[in-house]
């Protein structure tokens, strides 16, 4: 038996691949559940007393998966034909646009908040969002230790927050409180690869999330050795890439420390690392109100330090 991950509908039919009602990837319906929350943290901020903890939540990104498998593309093949097939006999025009857009937004191909062209100078150059550092929130990291987790390994030492998730193929995601919006907001955090070592998933600074992570909002992610970047967005049981693996020179290489940045402006979000803007998205599926956070992947041991919010 089969279940969808995000309606919960099973299936008995263990060929089918894809659910009939939203056309999420199957699962076995004995499979353990994608993501575990974990219990809530304390976490105490001056500004905001009485609310809510840091909360952390890990995943599996090969269940995450949005790519058809193989198997299911015959089934596209059929469609094709019998779309073919109704242009010849007459009124088959609008079946198969129709058909064509639903393959679209079923596989994992960027999504509608992807890339957006970003105003330039002239000569081409993207023109930033200036934020004077009117208001500035710093935030505590050593707040942030969690003693004891099965999922992934926090500790604070001279000034630097480390985080890694205890698996490779996992990644380790911790979110603030309620007080710590990146709306409208200049959100900041500098990091450095521990040990210089591979991550398939990536590591970087969340914005616009959901206080329990993993439910609603974004994350922007580099991999240092590979000196690539993406962007991706998170609803319950899924990771969507909104910007694939990119290359930039703009990122250090190895151990060196980076520094990314978002930029919330009314037309888009802009993203940097180490000053230079590389990309920008639309805020399509951000979570209202939403806070900042950290992800780690793959087992790779990233420091953390200076995480701040400016307005």
């Amino acid at each position: 038996m089969k279940i969808c991950p995000s309606c919960r509908k099973t299936y008995t039919d263990d060929g089918l691949n894809f659910c009939l009602e939203d056309g999420s990837v199957l699962t076995l319906a004995n499979e353990p559940p994608e993501t575990v929350m974990m219990n809530q943290a304390r976490f105490t901020d001056p500004n905001t007393a009485g609310q809510p903890g840091v909360q952390s939540s890990f995943g599996n990104q090969g269940n995450y998966s949005m790519q058809p498998k193989k198997s299911s593309k015959t089934w596209i093949w059929v469609l094709v034909i019998l779309g073919l097939l109704g242009l010849v006999c007459g009124g088959g025009i609008v079946g198969l646009g129709v058909f064509l857009s639903t393959i679209d937004t079923n596989t994992n191909t960027n999504s509608t908040d992807g890339p957006t062209p970003a105003p330039t100078r002239r000569g081409g150059t993207p023109t930033p969002t200036p934020f004077p550092r009117n208001q500035v929130q710093s935030i505590d990291l050593n707040e942030w230790v969690r003693e004891n987790s099965d999922f992934g390994n926090t500790a604070f030492r001279n000034g630097e927050f480390f985080m890694s998730s205890k698996k490779k193929g996992y990644y380790y995601v911790v979110a603030a409180p309620e007080g710590y919006k990146t709306e409208g907001a200049s959100s900041t955090v500098v990091l450095r690869n521990v040990d210089g070592a591979d991550s398939s998933l990536g590591y970087g600074i969340v914005f616009h999330s959901n206080p329990t992570p993993l439910q609603k909002g974004y994350a922007f992610l580099i991999d240092t050795k590979q000196q690539k970047y993406r962007v991706v967005r998170h609803q319950p049981g899924k990771e969507i890439d909104v910007v694939n693996w990119t290359s930039s020179n703009a990122i250090k290489s190895g151990t060196d420390e980076n520094t990314l940045e978002v930029r919330d402006t009314p037309e888009r979000i802009e993203l940097y690392i180490n000053g230079d803007m590389v990309t920008t998205i639309k805020n399509t599926y951000g979570f209202k109100g939403g806070v900042v956070g950290l992800y780690t992947g793959d087992a790779v041991n990233i420091a953390f330090k200076d995480l701040e919010i400016v307005k």
